[in-house]
């Protein structure tokens, strides 16, 4: 189903352990690389292997302990990777097997774990399997690697139900058969080159536990697991009237058919058995859009390690909702002995310092197009600045996205002619998608491509706005009270302090600080650090013998609105230097 396994010796770079570090991923702080967008080495204008590997003192420097790289696989790229055509290969627009193993090599020489993305939902339609499958007869054997039916109706002409695709339409396709009728449909819950695989056939599991070991055995330290709870589909595959965008929960008690089925635990259980099997910690985190207490059930003692926390990621700037999604996520995965893995941004929603800069919710996937309401940038970075400081004082895991440490905002003035995510087409032109939070990132102030690229030229895959410059690597490093080096040193300081290892207590107002209700403020603690973020619209007071370790804006003894601060009461506490905006 896919290229021959071949795994050189000497390629194989290991995965980083000791024992001293065997749950690292409990607390790992991992940095979210996209390939495309994050540094071109051969100056085509587009991302690939060896760029990033020349980047890598840049993740070290930051602090990271891990990256995630989103697909590089030989792809079509009608959705950004994520249509895989071989999941044991190189797109060749990347580089080669050898040059992710010098970056799996230089990656862990520097103490930073590699961790790749697994697509099992879906292949490209592309993919050698998918390709037979058409040429195939219906009720052949490579059929049913994938969900393909008689359509309904006296002619087949209706789709086989009334399933939706997360890119719009229906989220199935008729094919024309080889004698040149209209025959069966398949389906597909995204773009239509993104068929999808029918885990119910142990075909497709085995060649996953195939894939899987591939890039085990060539030494990376885990999986970040794309649309893992669709993999199995409820029998019969009924209809399913109603949206399914955004955090997915049940109605009426029942979860979409679609959607985090049964099935999957035991798909993740064997999955667990497979990478426990091998030297080191290698781990699983779950894309799952799912509310706390259902991604809980995927990260249970024998399943995953981790789950993204999509209802803190979609939680407004607002005290009450962030106070109550961080208390029931902690309580969900507390109670089955899991990390709470918290993320603001990612590849697939507007970038959080933008996402802040609008009064009212947003659609986090919708994209926004230079006619559309354009965010209050100071306002955005101002927010999301003191989102982050929030987010990593908190006990468990984060996620970071390329750029967030640069406040990079959302690019909301991409020529409509250059999107390339493919629900602007789906949509009829009327949600613009992804593409403004996966534009290529400014590494210095001027220059062709703003130091993205090795050549001369200017063009990159996606255009870099006009400002970019602004927010490049070198024009904050080393500045004091730049986006960077807040991020530099929050990530010290929680190490540090080992905030992630740590315990979340709320804290109650008092004489000493008359905090303001929940509508406004938020009070922890976390070990000996307590935090203080303010949400609303006039200064909180901090504790007269507060001493401050970091804060997200300029603070003296109050906490300004939209601002968030850590800080120690103890009298020998002597860890660290005031870091403010």
């Amino acid at each position: 189903m896919t290229t021959a396994d071949s795994t050189p010796a000497a390629a194989q770079a290991g995965p980083l352990s000791s024992a001293a570090d065997d749950d690292w991923w409990r607390t790992a702080v991992i940095y979210q690389i996209y390939p495309r967008s994050f540094a071109d080495g051969d100056g085509d204008g587009t991302g690939d292997l060896p760029g990033i590997t020349g980047r890598l003192d840049h993740l070290a420097d930051l602090g990271v302990d891990a990256l995630w790289l989103s697909p590089f696989y030989p792809s079509p790229q009608r959705d950004g990777g994520y249509d895989v055509a071989d999941y044991r290969a190189v797109d060749p627009r990347y580089g080669t097997l050898a040059d992710f193993d010098q970056l799996l090599a230089r990656a862990h020489g520097l103490g930073i774990r590699v961790i790749v993305d697994l697509v099992p939902n879906h292949c490209s339609s592309e993919h050698a399997a998918f390709r037979a499958a058409l040429a195939a007869a219906p009720g052949s054997d490579e059929r049913a690697l994938f969900h393909f039916r008689d359509g309904r109706g006296p002619d087949g002409s209706l789709p086989p139900n009334d399933w939706t695709s997360m890119f719009e339409g229906a989220a199935w396709t008729r094919v024309t058969e080889a004698d040149g009728r209209p025959g069966q449909w398949y389906l597909h819950l995204f773009d239509p080159s993104q068929p999808d695989w029918n885990w119910d056939n142990p075909a497709v599991r085995a060649d996953f536990e195939r894939t899987l070991r591939f890039w085990l055995d060539r030494g990376v330290d885990g999986f970040r697991v794309d649309v893992c709870d669709a993999l199995v589909k409820a029998p019969g595959l009924p209809d399913w009237p109603r949206p399914t965008h955004g955090v997915i929960e049940p109605v009426d008690g029942v979860m979409p058919p679609m959607w985090d089925q049964e099935g999957i635990h035991e798909i993740f259980r064997g999955w667990r058995r497979l990478l426990d099997s091998y030297d080191g910690r290698r781990i699983l985190c779950a894309e799952a859009w799912l509310p706390p207490e259902r991604a809980a059930r995927i990260i249970r003692a024998d399943e995953m390690h981790q789950a993204f926390n999509f209802r803190f990621l979609e939680t407004p700037w607002q005290a009450g909702p962030l106070r109550k999604v961080i208390t029931e996520s902690l309580a969900a995965n507390d109670a089955v002995g899991a990390p709470t893995t918290w993320v603001l941004s990612n590849h697939d929603v507007m970038r959080h310092a933008s996402r802040f800069g609008y009064d009212g919710q947003v659609e986090l996937e919708h994209g926004v197009g230079a006619d559309d309401p354009q965010p209050d940038r100071p306002l955005g970075l101002r927010r999301a600045r003191a989102a982050t400081v929030l987010m990593l004082a908190l006990p468990g895991s984060a996620y970071l996205y390329q750029g967030e440490e640069l406040g990079l905002p959302e690019a909301t003035s991409l020529p409509d002619a250059a999107r390339q995510d493919p629900v602007w087409e789906r949509s009829g032109h009327r949600i613009r998608g992804r593409d403004g939070c996966r534009v290529p990132l400014p590494w210095t102030e001027e220059g062709p491509a703003l130091g993205f690229g090795t050549g001369t030229g200017s063009d990159t895959w996606l255009p870099q706005p006009s400002d970019y410059g602004s927010y490049a690597v070198a024009a904050q490093r080393g500045r004091p009270g730049s986006t960077l080096e807040l991020y530099r040193t929050l990530l010290d300081l929680r190490r540090r302090y080992r905030l992630g290892e740590g315990t979340l207590t709320w804290v109650a107002s008092s004489d000493d600080v008359p905090r303001p209700g929940d509508d406004d403020a938020l009070h922890l603690a976390n070990g000996p650090v307590e935090v203080v973020a303010n949400l609303g619209g006039h200064p909180v007071p901090l504790p007269p013998a507060a001493r401050v370790l970091a804060a997200s804006e300029p603070v003296t003894t109050e906490v300004p609105p939209d601002a968030t601060v850590w800080f120690t009461t103890g009298e020998a506490d002597t860890t660290g230097e005031a870091n403010t905006a």
